[in-house]
């Protein structure tokens, strides 16, 4: 029903949670069962506590699934979504959707529950009673060893009025709530459904609830409403209390300063916030006041670190003009407040921590004294509650004892190391788009990104498998099928695929590119004399250029039985890759590997031979003219004085030479490709050089070099000037006009514009690597129509030119690019050429354990080591299931494949899964929907179905278009595999039907 989630009654969550683990061994779609040592447990609010973490008050403590989901995976401390009196279908209407956007830090812009209270309140008994059962039935740990936690707000008022004051008074004492005797009746009419669970366990369950509560306040409130509301919970309530605080205590230039240093300059906030919010100064006596009365009342009292943190709106990241920003850029500055607190109190202040924890840090910070410690950004990102498994485990190794204060030097030195922490500070380069330029199916969506991403389609996940397992002859064998170069791309190639790799949501992409180049470093001696080629075909075919291109069609064709000859006019095969790209990126023997794989099919080399004439060569007897002529016209720099070194020309002489050159102590490279960071990295490596400075327009982010390729020149010393346009060189100076950004266009990229301030530079040697176009006189000598920009004009899908027989492909097709689309342009020109498909689908062996073993998990790749993290995404994706804190993706198995069904009454539209998910789609827009009625489905735009239980005429829309489906029975109205799946769920998956 749109954006309003439907609560699940008492026994039908029960019911699922039975029949889903003898079905699927899963709860609530989550794999893995943490399972606590019930005599092992931590003790605060003088309650038992089996780990410190579980989810922060927030989606994933909305719905009564949501907190069964992260018990089953291991939480055990529970911050129950915040409660005010503003709530129901009156704050839903004040939450813009989609309200969630986690694909690297985190941004929201909802904060409490969106159902009414009393909605919230049941959900939450209803949790409770769900956690004691299956902690006892399915062995999970204590039926005590979890805590909830209340959070109320926003003021004192709405607190004391009586829909809040009715919910705490029930959260402390359930038992006569008409939920509570819902709950423990339909368990002592269904007993006989427990192997485990007895009339003693239910009778051990006690109403109590919750002693303990979180003060959340609005940004702005004042600090004697805080203390008012926390004195009141205290001394009317007796509840143990927990204040929020904000990341405003730090002061504007504090906070400015620290996401500024670590790369989060871009996070536009004033300091409204900063002067409107609680004061530090203000605070610490307070908190004093606090924890005395606290202390005279014998009760608990700490504060909560930290609220998420206002900042603007700027990229319409959400539909709102502020949002709340979480995780990884939260971390450093929850960190300080915490470190703050914990000075001006010795240590002695209790912290409860929500900001950025994550499986690399909880066990670090809850070593320090900090905790209970909850999450929410982590457990939003692919893997979801199965990722609490890990960090559960991991808390196990510290040492149980009872709270005695915070380390506060621990503290100090995690401030400090957060600043070059990696899983904290922002990468240089914005994220890439991971989305495929296509919407998701109904059904099959299951795709690898970086397959997808490839520009040859390799069967990445097929060969990184067999490689861990080291059957690497295997392994090239399936590389070989559609890359003909895993020596070269296995060393330098782009790979835009490890920028697709699901794994980014994780920690880091899987080393796709490493994995290729151990299968061909550890197979091409065994493999090269097993490579045979098909039979003969008579068909001569003569390629111009023996670049990347070049010898990629030369194996193709010989591979095919084409008898293929390629032409270069230098004295050794490999185009720019061998005479221009320096050593230290790839051997030369290497380079030299890759030829001797076409050679191995037949394929001839002739060096040292130019071309100019197709016509001589069509005279020689070739059949079809290939041209692979790359792209070495230089782009001048142009100066108002001075010349610069071309960079090709450059790169070239250091190869020949060695780098034995003068370019005297100061050398400038303009650019801020690729190229310009090898041609960097070469100046500091020539003699007598003592500093490189790559000078460019813009600054590091908008760089077009590759990430990777900025760290390697900054770690080789090369310096980088930014925001710079060169004007004049001469007398050993560079004279630069200075830039500013303008407003960023539709990509996100931002334009630049020059000033009148100049600025001058130290320079011997300048280098201009702004990039290379095509010679046009070669193609029109041979009469050969070109375009705007000197390349041919081309049949799309053959790239073959206007004249007959002749085809062209790599850089001189299309322009400078990359190795990776040169082969994809040779492998398009072959299949026109054989008249066929060139390389077989390889498919992931392996299983669904085996591929739900790695998911929710962690895991950093480990140097010069195969790679083997991958999470056969072409396999099983499921990305929007395990994003979705309300469990509304779920995945049905029909017939031996996965397919995703959207709930419609489970979702409120938060738009999560549409971050994560690989295609250009929003998948709870996107998928087939299950709804619960035909007004929901009339309330929807969505195309789906109706199923209620022991109906079997469905209601069904498919683009569009509504029909009446019987279960079992054909209708050629509707696709097969639709009714398949519609069977499906009637028949198997009825725990999905709300009625």
């Amino acid at each position: 029903m749109g954006d309003i989630m439907t609560p699940i009654p008492f026994d039908r969550i029960m019911g699922r949670l039975l029949e889903e683990m003898e079905k699927e061994g899963s709860c609530y779609g989550v794999k893995k069962a943490y399972k606590a040592d019930k005599n092992k447990f931590y003790t605060i609010f003088g309650r038992k506590l089996e780990t410190q973490i579980g989810p922060a008050a927030g989606p994933h403590t909305q719905l009564a699934q949501n907190i069964i989901a992260g018990y089953y995976a291991g939480a055990r401390f529970f911050e129950l979504k915040t409660v005010q009196k503003m709530d129901g279908r009156e704050l839903a209407a004040c939450v813009a959707k989609p309200c969630i956007t986690a694909e690297d830090e985190c941004y929201n812009c909802e904060w409490s529950t969106e159902l009414t209270v009393q909605e919230a309140f049941d959900e939450y008994i209803k949790g409770w009673f769900a956690l004691k059962v299956i902690s006892k039935e399915w062995g999970l740990g204590g039926s005590d060893g979890f805590q909830f936690n209340i959070s109320v707000g926003y003021d004192l008022e709405g607190i004391k009025l009586p829909k809040v004051d009715n919910f705490i008074n029930g959260m402390m004492d359930a038992s006569e709530t008409p939920i509570y005797k819902e709950c423990k009746e339909y368990l002592e009419k269904n007993l006989g459904k427990f192997k485990h669970f007895t009339k003693a366990d239910l009778d051990a369950i006690t109403p109590d609830i919750v002693n303990s509560v979180t003060v959340s306040t609005l940004h702005g409130c004042p600090p004697q409403e805080i203390e008012a509301i926390a004195s009141y919970l205290i001394t009317e309530k007796g509840l143990n209390t927990f204040v929020k605080c904000n990341p405003t205590l730090l002061g504007y230039e504090v906070a400015r300063e620290m996401l500024d240093s670590m790369g989060y300059d871009y996070i536009a906030f004033t300091d409204l916030h900063f002067k409107e919010d609680l004061q530090y100064s203000d605070a610490v006596p307070m908190l004093e006041r606090l924890m005395a009365l606290a202390s005279s009342k014998n009760l608990e009292f700490g504060v909560k670190i930290t609220n998420t943190f206002p900042v603007d709106v700027k990229n319409n990241e959400l539909p709102s003009q502020e949002m709340y920003m979480s995780g990884k850029s939260l971390y450093p500055l929850s960190m300080l407040v915490a470190r703050n607190l914990s000075r001006s109190f010795n240590g002695k202040l209790r912290i409860a921590y929500s900001g950025g924890c994550d499986y690399f840090n909880i066990d670090k910070v809850i070593d320090s004294g900090i905790w209970p410690v909850t999450v929410a950004t982590t457990i939003l990102k692919p893997g979801g509650y199965q990722r609490f498994d890990q960090m559960a485990k991991k808390l196990e190794k510290s040492e149980i004892k009872a709270w005695s204060g915070i380390n506060v030097a621990e503290l100090e030195k995690l401030v400090e190391d957060v600043r070059t922490d990696k899983h904290h500070v922002k990468p240089v380069k914005p994220l890439p788009n991971r989305k495929a330029d296509k919407k998701v199916p109904y059904l099959d969506c299951y795709m690898a990104p970086c397959v997808n991403r490839c520009p040859i389609n390799q069967d990445i996940t097929t060969y990184g498998i067999l490689v861990n397992e080291g059957r690497y002859d295997d392994a090239l064998n399936v590389i070989l099928e559609k890359n003909p170069l895993p020596f070269m791309t296995g060393h330098i190639c782009t790979h835009t695929c490890q920028s697709a790799c699901t794994r980014n949501h994780y920690e880091e992409d899987v080393q796709i590119r490493r994995n290729k180049l151990i299968a061909a470093q550890n197979a091409f001696e065994k493999v090269v004399p097993t490579l045979k080629s098909a039979d003969k075909k008579n068909l001569k075919v003569a390629v111009v250029g023996g670049g990347p291109a070049g010898i990629a069609a030369a194996f193709f064709l010989a591979r095919e039985g084409v008898d293929v000859t390629v032409f270069d006019e230098r004295d050794t095969m490999g185009g720019v890759v061998a005479n221009i790209i320096p050593g230290f990126r790839i051997p030369a023997d290497d380079i030299q590997r890759d030829v001797e794989l076409a050679k191995a099919y037949g394929a001839k080399f002739v060096t040292n031979k130019r071309i100019d004439d197709i016509n001589a060569l069509k005279a020689e007897g070739f059949d079809k003219v290939i041209l692979a002529i790359g792209a070495h016209k230089e782009l001048p720099l142009e100066l108002e004085e001075g010349k610069a070194i071309n960079a090709l020309h450059f790169l070239e002489d250091f190869k020949k030479t060695e780098g034995k050159m003068d370019l005297g102590e100061n050398v400038i490279v303009v650019g801020g490709g690729n190229t310009a960071m090898d041609v960097a990295r070469a100046a500091k490596r020539v003699p007598g050089v003592k500093n490189v400075y790559l000078a460019y327009r813009r600054n590091a982010r908008y760089m077009p070099a590759d990430e990777e390729e900025l760290h390697e020149a900054i770690e080789d010393g090369v310096e980088f000037v930014t925001l710079v346009s060169p004007k004049s060189f001469k007398g050993g100076k560079l004279v630069c006009a200075k830039n500013v950004l303008g407003e960023p266009d539709a990509s996100g990229r931002r334009g630049v514009k020059e000033t009148d301030e100049l600025v001058e530079l130290p320079c011997d040697t300048l280098i201009a690597s702004i990039g290379e176009s095509v010679r046009g006189d070669f193609y029109t000598s041979n009469g050969i129509e070109i375009d705007k920009k000197n390349l041919p004009v081309l049949d799309p899908v053959t790239l073959e030119t206007n004249v007959k027989g002749v085809y062209a492909a790599g850089d001189g097709a299309k322009g400078a690019s990359v190795i990776v689309k040169a082969i994809a342009d040779s492998k398009k020109v072959c299949e026109a050429i054989v008249n066929h498909a060139i390389g077989e689908l390889k498919v992931s062996d392996t299983t669904d354990e085996k591929v739900y073993d790695y998911r929710g998990t962690l895991e950093e790749p480990v140097e010069k080591k195969a790679d083997d993290r991958c999470l056969a995404c072409d396999y099983i994706c499921e990305n929007c299931t395990e994003v979705c804190p309300n469990r509304a993706n779920v995945y049905v198995n029909v017939k031996g494949k996965h397919q995703i069904v959207h709930v419609d009454y489970m979702c409120n539209e938060c738009g999560n899964c549409e971050t994560f998910c690989p295609y250009a789609s929003a998948p709870y827009k996107d998928k087939l929907t299950l709804f619960a009625s035909e007004a929901d489905m009339l309330d929807s735009k969505n195309d789906g179905f109706v199923i209620t239980r022991g109906c079997k005429d469905v209601k069904v829309r498919i683009d569009g278009q509504e029909l009446v489906y019987r279960i079992g029975e054909s209708n050629d109205k509707l696709n097969y595999r639709y009714a398949e799946l519609i069977d499906t769920i009637y028949n198997e998956y009825d725990y999905l039907l709300l009625k």
